[in-house]
């Protein structure tokens, strides 16, 4: 049944910005061409940085935290940008990532695990976390699920 009041209109206008950030991303690592892990590594590790430095207060807070927690709970992960969020990956995949409050124009920022994720647990586990606040009990929660998540 055709219902006329439900067509497609196509991307939204935050899906187009995001493959937007996703191509310039992708431009950048290009660009710099075929470099060393640990070369690599640093560029990586100043794009997130330099984007995470953008973000409004509370998002900026969030991410810094958040960083902080992936580099000394899995040092093996490579910070990258990844459709213009912080992203950590793992031999070039990306296993874990930032998606602020702002860019997603949600009330609350989240945490998101790809299928590189190693949290498969049964046949129902979680794949993203929503944060609006990063205390000592839930810096340990996100350690421990890094740790296992980089695998």
């Amino acid at each position: 049944m055709n219902d006329t009041k439900s067509t497609f209109d196509g991307f939204t206008a935050e899906e187009r910005d995001a493959m937007k950030e996703h191509a310039k991303d992708l431009k950048a690592a290009a660009r710099r061409g075929p470099r060393s892990a640990k070369a690599a590594k640093a560029d990586g590790e100043s794009d997130v940085l330099a984007k995470i430095a953008e973000m409004p207060d509370a998002d900026r807070v969030l991410a810094e935290k958040l960083h902080a927690i992936v580099g000394a709970a899995a040092p093996n992960l490579a910070p990258k940008l990844w459709y213009g969020m912080p992203a950590y990956a793992r031999d070039g995949k990306v296993v874990c990532f930032f998606q602020s409050a702002q860019k997603s124009k949600s009330r609350y920022a989240t945490l998101g695990f790809s299928d590189q994720a190693h949290l498969d647990k049964g046949t129902l586990w979680p794949t993203s976390y929503a944060l609006t606040d990063l205390g000592p009990a839930n810096e340990a929660l996100i350690a421990d699920l890094i740790k296992r998540a980089a695998g």
